[in-house]
């Protein structure tokens, strides 16, 4: 197992794990209309888009060649969270790779660019159906804020946000 930042080549892969990650985790959470519609190509486009920017970083997990999972962040920019100067914007793990420790591997190499940023605390979003909220909160996580709702598609879906105070 390697853990590394993405690069430019990795944007077809890291559209793949993104796309075959919330078919299997929004599954009876979201559509199935909105998940049939997901494209591989249009998640390249953005995740070219996100691995050419200088304020977002992007770690891959690669087996044998394969990416399996990422994990990306940087500053929070909404403001409505002061406490707090870092945001996890997503890590997804493949399905069938879940459960054995590579998502905290993932995190912990995230927060550790952070660190080198100066950014000393963090937040997470994610949907309340979500079950990643365990893992959040077995990694360390507190629940800060409950009142916010995400437009996805046709579903109007409650949002939490958690924090990391000091990583």
């Amino acid at each position: 197992m390697i853990i590394r930042e993405a690069t430019l080549s990795d944007a077809e892969g890291v559209a793949k794990v993104h796309v075959d990650c919330w078919r299997t985790t929004y599954k009876d959470i979201i559509s199935d209309d909105f998940l049939d519609n997901l494209s591989y190509e249009q998640r390249t486009k953005l995740w070219i888009s996100n691995i050419s920017r200088d304020d977002n970083y992007i770690f891959i997990v690669e087996i044998e060649g394969k990416i399996i999972g990422f994990a990306d962040g940087g500053s929070e920019k909404s403001g409505k969270y002061p406490d707090y100067d870092g945001d996890v914007t997503s890590i997804y793990i493949l399905e069938e790779y879940q459960g054995h420790g590579i998502g905290k591997k993932l995190l912990t190499r995230l927060f550790d660019k952070f660190k080198t940023l100066k950014l000393g605390s963090s937040i997470v979003k994610v949907l309340e159906e979500n079950g990643s909220c365990r893992f959040y909160e077995a990694m360390g996580a507190e629940l800060i804020d409950s009142s916010k709702f995400v437009q996805i598609g046709n579903d109007k879906l409650k949002l939490l946000v958690y924090g990391w105070r000091d990583l």
